[in-house]
């Protein structure tokens, strides 16, 4: 259950900010979010495919691929779920799931995923996502140092 609602609230946050970006004039875009002394900026960028613009002109990969990742994620922690053990990797799913699903809307219902944040260091400047983008970052991230930590105790023992 706690997992249904972390995955929720990632996918409704994510939602709310990209609604927000949607609603103010484009030409407000770039600029500087407050209290971040120009470290972040805010744009409002329509991608409709992969990172970078990457397959943008072949939709139906760029929706399915993901819709079929996230099904199997969603699968996975279904089979995870009555157990008690395991909640580094039930929470990084979620995680990731809660930022897919948002992506996910926007690839279905919008056909373009809403971008909206860079942080202004070294490579990242060339770089626009969205909270989406960062909870399936993370969560991966969680994902694999699990399995790679399991691999290496698995070694030991």
């Amino acid at each position: 259950m706690i997992y249904g609602v972390i995955i929720l609230l990632l996918a409704m946050g994510d939602l709310t900010l990209k609604q927000l970006v949607e609603r103010e004039e484009p030409d407000r875009f770039p600029r500087p979010l407050e209290g971040t002394g120009g470290k972040i900026l805010l744009y409002r960028n329509h991608n409709a495919g992969f990172p970078f613009g990457f397959l943008e002109k072949h939709g139906d990969v760029v929706r399915m691929v993901p819709l079929a990742v996230t099904s199997a994620l969603a699968g996975a922690l279904a089979a995870l779920a009555g157990g008690k053990k395991q909640v580094i990797r039930k929470l990084a799913l979620a995680t990731v799931i809660g930022g897919s699903l948002s992506n996910l809307y926007d690839r279905f219902v919008r056909r373009y995923v809403v971008d909206y944040c860079s942080i202004q260091a070294g490579p990242l400047k060339k770089v626009v996502f969205n909270l989406g983008d960062v909870c399936v970052l993370l969560g991966s991230g969680v994902l694999i140092g699990a399995e790679l930590m399991e691999e290496l105790r698995s070694r030991k023992g």
